[in-house]
């Protein structure tokens, strides 16, 4: 009976024990998903198992995690985005990034909107974290630049409020392509005419990354942007006018030694909305024969501004005087404007032969006359 006793009191004894050190041990002894998702811990063999698995963390809420050492605390928010991504045909280092399309064209009703696909590839070699901004546009009076992005200044004709993405923040790892999703959407009371800006991607570039490229400053840090632009108009009341103020060529040179030909086209927009003129060069030589010809494409000038649109004519083998004729569309009501240029091309290295050649014949006609008589028998 004895025995019987201390033996249960022995057991009662030992589960009490067990009960007050189980009670006594972290939480986290049994917790091996909080224990993955520590940060700043060492891990166990346990945990590198669990990581051969991963997880879309973009779906798993901030965790509590407790230590030994201190209170609990709450991890930062991650910054997650919803961004579709692709690998690129090849893994090969160009160091830049490439943004597409390079412009938007669209037409919107008032409290009209519309979503585009924008689409950004790392090619850096590294993984980057790409950010967005918006900037105003506006052209410029001497048409030295086809436009001017005004920083944090706002344009005649802003786009800042009407841009939006879901996320102004995302990584891309390289050789990877993410496909963006902007919006665009016109206010119900805006008033009609034309929107121009830029939605600028942009990079950091760190001085680790510096200094393994060479040559720059420890303390520097370079961003790196690309901007696609976008021309909005809102139908209603609109003045649409420009004209062609010049066709020349470059500088006005009216003799060239060779080719290419530079020929230059000024075009001023007077309206409230931008113009895509066009149109074409006709290059016809003395005879009157047409030698050349070229299209032009399509080319934006934007609101209260001149834009100079510089081609080439390139082709072998030019030499007498030259006539081109351009007929420029101005984008608006079939307006065609008609204007003229003449210029000569004189390639020394072709005609000095010639002159050198002409100039001996002569002198040895005329060393022969003064030198021989020629009598009739």
């Amino acid at each position: 009976m004895l025995n019987t006793t201390s033996h249960r009191y022995s057991v009662v004894a030992f589960l009490l024990i067990l009960g007050c050190t189980l009670i006594a041990l972290p939480t986290r002894v049994f917790s091996q998903v909080d224990s993955v998702s520590a940060v700043g811990e060492t891990a166990t063999e346990t945990e590198l198992e669990l990581e051969a698995y991963p997880v879309d963390d973009s779906e798993l809420p901030p965790v509590e995690v407790a230590t030994n050492t201190a209170p609990a605390a709450v991890a930062p928010p991650v910054v997650t985005d919803n961004y579709s991504r692709e690998r690129l045909p090849n893994d090969d280092v160009f160091s830049d990034f490439v943004v597409g399309p390079g412009r938007f064209e669209l037409a919107l009703e008032p409290g009209q909107s519309r979503t585009v696909e924008l689409v950004v590839s790392n090619r850096m070699g590294v993984d980057k974290v790409f950010s967005f901004e918006t900037e105003d546009a506006e052209g410029t009076v001497d048409g030295s630049q086809a436009l001017v992005l005004l920083g944090d200044d706002r344009g005649p004709y802003t786009i800042k409020d009407y841009i939006s993405v879901p996320h102004n923040k995302f990584t891309l790892k390289h050789a990877e392509r993410a496909r963006i999703p902007v919006t665009v959407s016109i206010p119900a009371d805006a008033d009609p005419g034309g929107r121009y800006g830029s939605l600028l991607i942009s990079i950091v570039s760190d001085r680790k990354e510096l200094n393994a490229a060479g040559g720059a400053a420890p303390a520097s840090v370079l961003v790196s942007r690309i901007g696609t632009l976008f021309f909005i108009s809102t139908p209603g009341t609109t003045k649409a006018a420009g004209e062609t103020l010049d066709f020349a060529t470059v500088n006005n040179q009216s003799v060239f030694t060779d080719s290419p030909i530079p020929m230059s086209v000024v075009f001023e927009n007077t309206g409230d909305v931008h113009l895509n003129p066009y149109g074409e060069i006709k290059i016809t030589n003395l005879l009157g024969d047409e030698v050349g010809f070229i299209e032009l494409a399509p080319w934006f000038v934007l609101p209260d501004a001149i834009r100079n649109r510089v081609v080439d004519w390139d082709r072998e083998l030019l030499i007498g005087r030259y006539t081109a004729v351009a007929q420029i569309n101005r984008g608006h009501d079939d307006i065609i404007d008609t204007q003229t240029i003449v210029f000569w091309v004189l390639p020394w290295k072709i005609l000095l032969p010639i002159f050198i050649a002409l100039f001996l014949i002569f002198a040895a006609i005329r060393y022969i006359a003064t030198r021989f008589e020629f009598k009739r028998k």
